[in-house]
């Protein structure tokens, strides 16, 4: 007997990194012949059904006069621009005035579309429901359909003894800061936690883990993270975590390299300078970045981000608001990046070094990684030194040793299709829930 297709509610952070995400399984399941819908923030609203997907969406807070005109992903930018001076202190001092803030935003959205998610549960009555983010939302744990929990950035998030704290940006090998960076990470945010626990209880979840801001799936649990940079040796999942090495989405249009990059000196590097759709907003630092990379020899393709009318590019360099990412990175030698976990993964995916600027969240853990194991370079975001950037480009582009071990990587990591792996459990665990009704 022919199985029946399933229906696949998917609820993403607003933010570009995790909706890509939920965007490129999506596309598997909807291909594999699934329905499938997104119940993402209102500001996505038309951005998702011309790829084939419904669109249930929610508002996280009181909708704005102008929300029919947002961009994608608005309610974070927003927030993010408002925040931005706090990127430049250590990741111990962001804790009390950035992440808190940033978390209790988004319980304040969770809070706020919890009616919602519930009327979009009894609409679109899902066979399975997948949650990308970094907050519960009792409404999708109290469905009467198991839920797949995604952890789209760096799986530090998952806690453990023997790896260092996430957002901290801490090295694997040196403990002598993690103690501090804890504690102050319990001081910071307990009573934030102990509040939204007890809301949590109320609409009929079960209690969060302590200082855990959301809930382990019983059913399945993906991360996205190459084998060949995971943490488990030191950290051991549980047989509800599954790993995709990487989650290279299928729905970029094709990039196709403009003519005044095609021809270029031997000496000529091709690099892909992206700070992701948040960090590309803080123009200062775009254009000192410009600036540096503009006297060097190499050519640029720059993902200008929202703020692109008020950049302008060096003669080197091309760009645009948006591009191709997925398309874009094959084609370069070299990616200059803030650290989000997709850019990461998808550079590794693809075997390219990176010379990684965190800004904030587990962009910092990214960029540690990507420097204790040798491919590539972090730097201080606002203070490195001109002689600080041109100095890695150079070490990094040189280095065939390590062009050839990023090659091989990538092979590695392309041939286990985690993209496809993910949907694979997705649609187990909807199938199990199906046989068992």
């Amino acid at each position: 007997m022919t199985e029946r297709p399933l229906t696949i509610l998917f609820m993403p952070e607003s933010a570009y990194g995790p909706t890509n995400q939920c965007v490129g399984i999506g596309k598997v399941l909807l291909d594999r012949g699934h329905r499938v819908v997104f119940a993402a923030e209102a500001s996505w609203k038309g951005k998702l059904a011309p790829l084939g997907f419904e669109e249930d969406l929610v508002d996280l807070a009181p909708p704005a006069d102008d929300a029919d005109e947002q961009d994608a992903g608005q309610f974070w930018k927003d927030f993010i621009r408002e925040t931005a001076p706090e990127f430049r202190k250590p990741t111990v001092e962001q804790l009390d005035t950035f992440m808190k803030p940033t978390w209790q935003a988004l319980i304040d959205g969770a809070v706020y579309c919890e009616p919602q998610l519930r009327d979009i549960i009894a609409r679109v009555q899902p066979d399975v429901i997948v949650e990308d983010n970094v907050v519960c939302f009792p409404a999708l744990m109290t469905a009467d359909a198991p839920f797949v929990r995604i952890v789209s950035c760096n799986p530090l998030e998952v806690k453990g003894a023997d790896v260092p704290p996430p957002y901290s940006g801490l090295p694997s090998d040196d403990r002598s800061e993690w103690p501090a960076f804890i504690a102050e990470y319990d001081r910071t945010h307990r009573p934030m936690w102990e509040a939204f626990n007890t809301w949590v209880v109320e609409q009929g979840a079960p209690p969060l883990p302590d200082l855990e801001f959301i809930h382990e799936s019983q059913a399945a649990n993906l991360y996205v993270f190459p084998a060949e940079v995971d943490y488990t040796d030191r950290r051991p999942l549980g047989p509800t975590w599954h790993r995709m090495d990487s989650s290279v989405r299928e729905t970029d249009d094709d990039y196709q390299l403009p003519e005044e990059l095609r021809d270029r000196p031997e000496d000529s590097a091709l690099i892909y300078l992206s700070l992701g759709s948040l960090g590309s907003a803080d123009v200062e630092l775009m254009r000192r970045l410009i600036d540096v990379l503009g006297r060097t020899p190499h050519r640029y393709i720059v993902s200008m981000g929202p703020q692109a009318s008020e950049l302008t590019l060096a003669e080197n360099m091309v760009g645009a608001e948006f591009l191709p990412q997925t398309k874009v990175i094959p084609q370069v030698d070299l990616v200059i990046t803030h650290g989000g976990n997709n850019t990461t993964t998808e550079a590794l995916h693809f075997g390219k070094p990176m010379i990684v600027l965190p800004l904030f969240w587990d962009q910092y853990d990214n960029a540690q990684r990507i420097d204790e194991l040798g491919l590539g370079a972090r730097l201080s975001t606002y203070a490195f030194t001109d002689e600080e950037m041109l100095g890695p480009i150079d070490r990094l582009l040189g280095d065939s040793d390590l062009r050839d071990r990023l090659a091989r990587m990538g092979a590695d990591i392309r041939s286990r299709e985690g993209m496809r792996r993910g949907a694979d459990v997705i649609e187990a665990v909807g199938r199990t829930h199906v046989g068992d009704a």
